[in-house]
């Protein structure tokens, strides 16, 4: 067994959400990874702007760690939820090389900070602004996570792609007539749940 070392596991979780994250993009065009898929808006390129503008945010700003990058959708004149989604003139490569370098400086204050550093996060009530750089990668690490996984779920609506990671997508195995065979079971069983509690 090795010596706990808490930076790392925090790390590793956190990159494998952005990886994650980023790999739902591949092979897209540009309207697909734009496309609003629920009925609030939510689309794949605009859950990566809104990943690095939490990062930029929770793991620089918060430490006094200003990254240097104007984000004009967190303006306080800036329509509201404008950090979930892309405009036509905002590319992929504009919004993946943003979460790229908020990584880098999101992976730079954790390099250079304690743990236990105390922050202060300028959006939040002064009242509960307190907050450590554990707690503060923990948060990130949970957003990211989340919208990892909700990232799959649009990709999946999209193309039929589904999958944790690339090169590991925790999935039954199973070709496509399994998988609609099973999708028919779950589809049994919940008219069979909601006829009982009629």
């Amino acid at each position: 067994m090795t010596s706990p070392d808490p930076k790392s596991d925090l790390r590793y979780y956190l990159q494998s959400a952005r990886d994650a994250l980023l790999w739902k993009l591949e092979g897209l065009s540009a309207y697909d990874m734009r496309r609003p898929l629920t009925p609030t808006g939510t689309n794949l390129l605009g859950l990566v702007k809104h990943a690095a503008t939490v990062e930029l945010g929770y793991l620089g700003d918060t430490f006094g760690r200003p990254a240097g990058v104007a984000l004009p959708w967190i303006a306080e004149d800036a329509e509201p939820n404008a950090d979930m989604w892309a405009t036509a003139d905002e590319s992929r490569e504009d919004v993946v090389g943003l979460y790229r370098r908020a990584w880098a400086h999101a992976d730079a204050t954790i390099d250079a900070l304690a743990l236990d550093t105390a922050g202060r996060v300028p959006w939040w009530p002064e009242a509960r602004a307190g907050i450590t750089l554990h707690h503060a990668v923990v948060r990130v690490t949970a957003d990211t996570q989340r919208h990892a996984g909700h990232a799959d779920i649009l990709r999946e609506l999209l193309d039929g792609s589904a999958g944790m990671e690339k090169g590991n997508t925790s999935m039954a195995p199973g070709d496509p007539a399994w998988w609609a065979s099973h999708r028919d079971r779950v589809e049994q069983a919940a008219r069979a749940a909601g006829q009982q509690q009629a």
